[in-house]
């Protein structure tokens, strides 16, 4: 007889802290922001603008997690907009009988033909920096008005319209942590803030050159994350030579994400950051030198460590950024050249727990935004790279050049030319459509014969063997057997994995145990294999009729015939 529990099990919260309240990140000042401030604050006039001139008819809102509290307000201020006249419009005399006037004596115009409807997106796919194509398109959007700070990278299928939330800044304790922070006033310094500050550079720029500093460059957002500066414009001398950025001190206002950090501290010759947030409201803010000298080594330690690693896991965070498909494809060349096994995951925001359930997954990769891709956490179980740092982890060690420059964005490594970017090996070259058998097939015994006899390999951070999983290959003999006629089939055969006899599985006619050890090892091998499909075949039932199951919430159920279940 099983035991009866007597009290909640390790897992589950206590009754005593049920309700509890937790400690969340919350503006007191947005509830106080008056109607005019909202207008300013999102944009509102410039939105709907923007929208009419496109004619646009379904509108998705994204906004990040801290700015939802003012979705409805936002949500109501451009309902109100669009139920005015479009001032560059005159209402014509046919509707005239479709026109009203509002309590401010104004004619609305009520025409469905000009009705614009509004979404609100909330619980992004991916990062909040990132455009949630995929929740506009559950809507049927035809544009994505995006607030808050963003990544700015290039979308695929929706156009956006950017509202960066404009956040004002004090400028007096501003320009007296500058002076402090240059008192040289010949320095070269470039202006630079986030995204939600960006709109103060101008008047900042003209206030420290009437203070003696003429040689402040004041940054514009460009939508460029390739750039030397990330979506900044950079100064009119460095032209195509972004080495000289060297000669450039930075003064950022207001704390970086820690990917761009790492951009910028790697390139310019040093970088003070002006933060936003005083947390010592009794003494006037002041400049932080930043240094991300440990942080960058920590990255090239992670790299490294993953030399021996055989099987990679490539993590797709994005399905929104221009070029995704891309990269991942460059990614998978260069394991199959470094002659790594890789597998591919879709996943919505990465956490530990979700690629820990991988035990095979020697190291990972995450193909993202360039904000987003940087994961530095201690609670991962494998090391998770960018595809930059990918890129010199499959260098050899004798070839491996650390600069220490630091990169995010991967459409500057799909413009950089490689070597061996395909798939190749000494005697045989393979594509995706094709085989292409050596002229020297004793030179490809040779190469086959001295992976066999090559020593054996340790790594010396872990003194454990090094087991060079490689991919499947042909062997030398079932390489010869192709012919032009046998393409197809054997290319069909490389992608579905048989079963010989019950016994062992394989792969284009070459035992695999990676194969093996999925069918045989896993309770579970993917959706639908808990049961066996049976095609018409003699002796054997077509099946049933479909029948009306139960319809309903879930607390109640509805059968046809029947009374609810609950």
């Amino acid at each position: 007889m099983s035991s009866i529990l007597e009290e909640p099990p390790v897992l589950s919260t206590p009754a005593s802290h049920f309700l509890d309240d937790f400690p969340a990140r919350f503006d007191e000042q947005r509830w106080q922001r008056s109607d005019d401030q909202i207008l300013l604050t999102y944009e509102v006039n410039r939105t709907v603008a923007e929208i009419r001139k496109e004619k646009r008819r379904r509108v998705a809102l994204q906004f990040p997690d801290d700015m939802l509290a003012d979705a409805p307000r936002v949500f109501d201020a451009l309902r109100k907009k669009f139920r005015q006249p479009d001032p560059s419009q005159s209402i014509p005399e046919s509707a005239s009988r479709d026109v009203l006037v509002d309590d401010t004596q104004r004619p609305v115009l009520l025409s469905n033909s000009t009705e614009v409807k509004l979404f609100i997106l909330a619980d992004t796919s991916y990062g909040s920096c990132c455009v949630d194509e995929l929740a506009a398109e559950h809507v049927d959007a035809d544009v994505v008005v995006h607030y808050g700070r963003a990544c700015l990278s290039p979308t695929t299928r929706l156009p956006v319209i950017y509202i960066f939330t404009m956040q004002p800044l004090a400028m007096d304790p501003l320009l007296q942590a500058f002076q402090e922070t240059f008192p040289n006033r010949e320095e070269r310094v470039i202006l630079m803030a986030d995204i939600p500050y960006s709109s103060h550079l101008t008047s900042i720029g003209t206030a420290l050159k009437h203070l003696g500093y003429p040689n402040i460059f004041t940054t514009d957002i460009v939508h460029d994350p390739s750039s030397p500066l990330p979506n900044r414009t950079i100064p009119d001398d460095l032209g195509a030579d972004a080495a000289k950025l060297k000669q450039w001190q930075l003064f950022h206002i207001s704390t970086p994400p820690e990917s761009l950090l790492l951009i910028l501290s790697s390139r310019v010759s040093r970088m003070h950051i002006f933060p936003t947030m005083n947390t010592k409201p009794s003494r006037p803010p002041a400049s932080i030198l930043a240094s991300s000298v440990s942080a960058l080594r920590k990255r090239y330690a992670l790299l490294t460590s993953v030399n021996t690693v055989s099987i990679f896991g490539i993590l797709i965070n994005t399905l929104s950024v221009k070029n995704y498909l891309h990269i991942v494809e460059h990614v998978k060349s260069r394991m199959l050249d470094a002659g790594k096994k890789s597998y591919t995951f879709v996943v919505g925001k990465v956490n530990a727990a979700k690629i820990a359930n991988f035990s095979e997954i020697g190291a990972w990769v995450v193909i993202g935004c360039w904000e987003s891709t940087l994961i530095d956490s201690k609670d991962f179980w494998k090391p998770v790279l960018t595809p930059f740092e990918l890129e010199l982890a499959l260098t050899k060690d004798e070839e491996r050049i650390w600069t220490g420059e630091w990169r995010s964005d991967f459409q500057s490594i799909l413009d950089e030319p490689h070597k061996n970017v395909h798939a190749s090996r000494k005697g045989t070259v393979w594509s995706e459509n094709e085989f292409h058998d050596s002229e020297d097939e004793d030179e490809i015994g040779a190469y086959d014969a001295e992976q066999e006899s090559e020593p054996p390999e340790f790594d010396l951070r872990t003194g454990r063997y090094v087991a060079n999983t490689r991919p499947m290959q042909f062997s030398v003999k079932s390489r010869k057997t192709v012919s032009s006629n046998e393409t197809d089939v054997a290319h069909s055969a490389k992608s579905l994995v048989k079963h010989f006899n019950g016994e062992l599985a394989a792969i284009g006619g070459e035992v695999s145990p990676g194969a093996e050890h999925l069918r045989s090892q896993r309770t579970w091998t993917g959706l639908g294999s808990d049961f066996e499909i049976k095609y018409d075949e003699v002796g054997i039932d077509n099946g049933t009729a479909v029948e009306e199951g139960r319809n309903g919430i879930a607390r109640a159920y509805v059968h046809r015939n029947g009374p609810a279940v609950r």
